[in-house]
Parts: structure tokens; sequence; C-alpha cells
């Protein structure tokens, strides 16, 4: 096994943490390499990625039901997706790890034009045939999407120091959301002069058109072996065993680091509430273009919620620990302010007196109810992007190790899913919340130090045949700075 920096990863950004040994040199390019290889400008790319694939995934089932006026098809569709996706997830870390972040994420990103074109044949021949179609596709997306949201949580939190790990989860989540922005944004135009209660086939085929396009993004991406952060350390990547020590790999994060399970209740809840606030609040009461409106209101909402959290979690002034119960501290509140909100207006009206009511009748842009609700939507997507840059940023301050983090991000999108999966069966949004977060408090007071340490990654520790070295077996290059004139 190679030689590990054990570097030290200081609060204030100076440092890392620990990692596979940099180069002899650390090569500083400039020009236009220079700025293609920055850590940000690759988690920028990785944005791009979500922007046009799940960015545009999330501004379809912003809409509610998939854009269609029966929302069977869609909730069907979801829980096959949202199982599939739990159980690759789980896995998803190991596959990573052993394939590499780019590949991963490249087949993870081919899903989503095929969810896509699963729902435009459904709104072309609405058959049986058609609906099992669109079934299978959310089947099959959620085996890619699994792989994809592994990748990017790995690369997303391995990048940054530790002193801006919330400043490059915001950089992702503004990209990512600015997907589901635009492409609510394009359903809203397209559907601005209907009342019916479906999409037009030309929504669906401009997704399908950029999903594809999103897919090619990953092939432009730098090899992640040739990242340098900004303080001058390399990224440690996944070394490429053999799948029974990846698997191995995967015993011994969750023994090592325990604490991470009491995140799993938060992870579970993390998107139990899509269900509800798409389906029984956007699809339920609003005609199409107004449901085209309010997505593309809870997508834009989402880069004000991320920009927040991130103003909170990377401040200078205060010790990682002091942050991390601030962040937590402001999700708490939002969660009863915004749920409570919601449940004022859950009392008006139930599934059955909503379908008796005519899709052009349902609540318009124009209407003077729509005032109140529509700030409720909003506050529905600060929401969301707070919940989920707090989880992001709660993994980051466990470790900088991308092996680790794959893992971690996995178990993540794996409990999620499984929660989405049970969602879309259920109405019932806000106890699991609550719990999610009063789990998660131990695991900060107990586990979220100032900085990383190396005795913290005991996956960086371990040999190619699962052996964890003693942090003091472990010895640190010096590490050499060199210009890459004219690169």
């Amino acid at each position: 096994m190679a030689d590990l920096s054990e570097k030290g990863g200081s609060d204030d950004g100076s440092g890392s943490g620990a990692g596979t040994a940099p180069p002899d040199y650390t090569v500083r390019r400039t020009g236009f390499k220079g700025f293609y290889y920055r850590p940000e400008t690759q988690v920028a790319m990785l944005g791009l990625v979500c922007f046009m694939c799940p960015g545009l995934f999330n501004a379809l089932s912003g809409i509610g039901g998939g854009g269609q006026l029966d929302q069977s098809t869609a909730a069907n569709a979801n829980v096959a997706l949202y199982s599939t996706f739990a159980i690759m997830a789980f896995f998803a870390g190991s596959v990573n790890n052993v394939l590499g972040s780019r590949l991963t994420l490249q087949i993870g990103s081919l899903g989503y034009g095929l969810y896509i074109a699963g729902f435009l044949v459904l709104n072309i021949h609405n058959t049986h045939a058609a609906k099992s179609f669109a079934i299978a596709t959310g089947a099959i997306l959620g085996i890619c999407a699994g792989l994809l949201w592994t990748a990017q949580g790995s690369l997303m939190l391995a990048y940054p120091t530790e002193g801006d790990k919330a400043k490059y989860i915001a950089i992702f989540w503004v990209i990512f959301n600015l997907g589901g922005v635009v492409g609510a944004a394009a359903a809203f135009g397209q559907n601005y002069h209907t009342t019916a209660g479906s999409v037009a086939n030309a929504t669906y085929i401009s997704f399908l058109v950029l999903t594809v396009l999103g897919a090619l993004i990953p092939l432009a991406m730098v090899d992640p072996k040739k990242m340098i952060r900004t303080d001058g350390t390399a990224v440690s990547i996944p070394r490429n065993p053999s799948w029974k020590t990846e698997i191995y790999a995967l015993y011994v994060a969750l023994k090592t680091d325990p604490m991470i399970l009491l995140l799993f209740p938060m992870f579970f809840a993390s998107n139990w509430f899509y269900t509800w606030q798409f389906n029984e609040f956007n699809g339920a009461l609003f005609n199409i273009r107004t449901r085209s409106l309010n997505s593309m209101l809870y997508w834009s909402s989402q880069v004000v919620g991320s920009l927040i959290m991130a103003t909170i979690l990377d401040r200078k002034n205060l010790t990682r620990r002091a942050r991390a119960f601030a962040g937590w501290s402001l999700v708490f509140v939002m969660v009863f302010i915004v749920h409570g909100w919601g449940y004022h207006y859950q009392k008006e009206y139930t599934r059955a007196s909503i379908a008796a009511i005519a899709p052009e009748d349902k609540i318009d842009l124009k209407d003077p109810e729509y005032v109140g609700r529509v700030f409720l939507y909003i506050f529905f997507g600060l929401l969301d992007a707070m919940w989920q840059t707090s989880v992001y940023w709660m993994m980051g301050a466990m470790s900088n190790d991308p092996n680790k983090l794959a893992y971690f991000t996995g178990f993540y999108k794996s409990i999620q899913s499984a929660g989405s999966a049970g969602s879309w069966r259920a109405d019932a949004v806000l106890l699991p919340c609550v719990c999610g977060l009063v789990f998660a408090l131990p695991m900060i007071y107990l586990r979220v130090k100032d900085h990383t340490d190396l005795e913290d990654e005991a996956l960086t520790r371990m040999d190619d045949h699962g052996h964890v070295l003693p942090a003091s077996a472990i010895s640190q290059p010096p590490i050499q700075e060199k210009e890459a004139e004219g690169e």
C-alpha cells in the first residue's frame, strides 16, 4: 500500500485532512487548464450533470403526477424507482470505488432520459402497456440513480477543504436546482394557455433532449486522480481493490464509525415529504399552468435555501461544532413552521373532495386564494434545500476520504429512497421529519469535531488486504510545488 498523507485539516480551511499521498510535487496549472482543473469548476460540472438529469426529473415530478392528470401511474413508477434505488444505493459505494466515480456517474446519468421517454410514450398512448412501460422505466432509473448520487456525493464532499464544504455543497445545489427551475419554467411557458390536466408532448421532448446531453458531461470531467485541493493536498481516490476487499471495507466503515447510524432517521425523512408536496398539494389543488409555476418557484427557493445554509455552516468565525448546532437548530425551527402551515391548508380538503373538482376548476395563479398557498410552496423548497445541505455537510464533517464518503452517501440515498418508496403510500410528514432531526443531535454532539484527523479515517489507513494500519505507521512525504507554465 502506498504511503498516505497525514496532513491535518484545519477548521479555517487551511487543511483538508487525510488522503492518499500526493505526488512528489503539486502541479500548479495556469491559463485555461488552471481554471478547468480547479475543484470549484469540477463541482460546477457535476452540478450541470444533475442540472440536466435529476434536475429535470425534479421539474417533472414537481408539477405533480409526472405531468399527468392521472397521478396513479407516476406514483407507481416512483414506488418502483425508489424501491430499486434503495437496494442499489446501499451497495453503490462499492461499485463507485471499483469502477471509479466518473464511470459510475456516467452510467447513472443514462436512466433519466429513459424515464422521461416512458412518460412521453404514456402522454401519446394512454394504454395499459404504456403505463407498464413507464413503471418499468422507473425501476431502471432507480438503479441508475443509486449510482449517480453515490458518485456525486463522493466527489462533492471530497474536493473541498474542510472549511469550504458547505460552499461546495451550495455550488452544486444551486446549479442542480436550476435544472428544476429551467425545466419548470419551460413547462410553464409551454402550458400557460391551457388549464388541462396534462403537460404538452413538447415539454417531455425538450426534457428528453436535455437529459441525453447531460449524460455526456461526465466524459469531459477531469479524472479525480489528477485533482488537487485549493490547499495543495491531493484528493484521496479509491484504490479499486478486489470486490471482496471492497465489500469488507463497507463493513469497516460501519464498524469504525457507527455514529452514521444516528443519521439514518434523518436520511429516511429527507424525501418523505415529496409525496404530499408534489401530489397531494401541488398536483391536487392547482391547474397545470399553475402547477408548472409552483414547480419553478419551488426549485428557485431551493437555491436560496442552500445559500442560507452555506452561509451558516461555513462561517469562519465559528468552530465547526458551533456551526453544526446552529444549522441543526435552524432546520428544526423550519420544520415546525412549514409543516404547521401545511397542516392548516390540509384541514380544508380530502382526497374525495379534490377528486370531485374538474381540472379547469382547480386553483389558478390569478385566483385570490393562490397567494398564501404559493408562499407555502416556496417555503417547502427552502426547507428541502436546508435539510439536504445539512445532511451532506454532516457527512462531510465526519470524513474527507472519498472511499468512506461513497459509502456514506450510498447509505444516505439508500435509506432516503426506502423512505420515499413508503411515502408514496402515505400522507403524514411531520413526525418522521422531527424524529430524524432528534436522532441527528447526539451524532453532532458526540462525533462532529473541529477538524478531521487521520485517526478518524479508518478506510484511508486500510491496505489492499483489508488491514487497518495505525495512524503512526502512515508517513507523509513532503509536498513541493511546481509551476506548470503554458498549460
